[in-house]
């Protein structure tokens, strides 16, 4: 089984990726949050910094593109693959967010199959490194991911993602295991699932469904539990909270916050966000929880986060 960390933005950059992979295990490829590209640059100094050889040492990645326009694309991928050594790239057509759908990219691209299939057609007459699709099912109704099939049947993917949820589910309901069988058995690229795998049950649930899945990709489930890609390979859940290296990689994440960022403000924004992913792992601390959220000065978060992580 191979497992991949999804690319979420403003959370999985090359500081928390690091991070992970210095204390965790389990994964084959960390998806680098969505570069996107436009006519003056293929890349901004920020997506840069995520994409440096050195920032990524030790690890897979692969950098995530964002854009409707195909010669964009070409030029960021270029690049990538040029100045950085990249082999591999991904395609956003997953992202729900209204900002990016109004504009026509992410889950947006969904909605236009003649201009996604001319795009992918330009891409792949031009292009030499690997292209995977992250995809959402459609815009409205999973009826339309037939034809979006028809389309993605027709170019070399390296690998299809599919995330089964339409654009407007957002992150509600529950995955649609049916339109993701459809996908599955129908395509002719190797197809990845992504969606909703929180927990070891989860990937059993999911495994006694699809047998045939070999690849999975895990998102909030790891930030709920950076153990899972561990727990999933070896059949095996782990009670980890407490242990010591949950404590070394949260202290990972904030030295290495503090040393980039400026400002108590910026880097308890980042801190913070952790935390409302891992407080699940621990449910009887709730009012130090959120004492921790309240904070609004580093000293005063050290002094909580001390306190929780020595009581466990």
């Amino acid at each position: 089984m191979e497992l991949y960390f999804a690319p979420l933005e403003g959370i999985t950059g090359y500081i928390y990726r690091n991070a992970h992979h210095s204390f965790y295990g389990g994964i084959d490829k960390y998806f680098i949050p969505f570069i996107s590209p436009n006519q003056n640059r293929p890349l901004t100094p920020k997506e840069i910094r995520d994409v440096l050889p050195e920032h990524n040492r030790g690890v897979y990645a692969v950098p995530q593109i964002l854009t409707n326009r195909a010669d964009y694309f070409l030029r960021a991928a270029k690049e990538l693959e040029k100045e950085y050594g990249y082999r591999e790239v991904n395609l956003n057509l997953g992202c729900p967010s209204r900002t990016v759908v109004s504009k026509g990219k992410g889950a947006g691209f969904l909605a236009k199959p003649k201009e996604l299939d001319a795009f992918l057609q330009e891409i792949f007459e031009n292009i030499k490194i690997k292209v995977s699709v992250k995809t959402r099912t459609g815009m409205e109704s999973p009826e339309e991911f037939c034809l979006l099939m028809e389309i993605f049947n027709r170019y070399p993917l390296h690998e299809l993602i599919v995330h089964p949820r339409v654009q407007k589910d957002y992150y509600n309901n529950t995955p649609d295991w049916q339109t993701f069988a459809e996908a599955l058995h129908g395509s002719k690229n190797p197809v990845c699932y992504n969606g909703d795998i929180f927990s070891l049950e989860d990937y059993r649930r999911l495994k006694a469904e699809f047998p045939a899945v070999d690849r999975i990709m895990l998102g909030r489930g790891l930030l709920r539990n950076p153990a899972l890609a561990e727990e999933i390979k070896a059949e095996k859940r782990e009670d980890f909270v407490g242990r010591e290296r949950f404590k070394a990689f949260h202290d990972r994440l904030y030295h290495d916050y503090k040393q980039v960022m400026s400002g108590d403000k910026n880097v308890l924004f980042k801190m913070k966000e952790f935390w409302s992913y891992a407080e699940n792992l621990f449910p009887e601390e709730k009012k130090l929880l959120r004492a921790i959220k309240k904070t609004t000065k580093l000293c005063d978060y050290e002094q909580k986060t001390g306190q929780l992580l020595r009581t466990r």
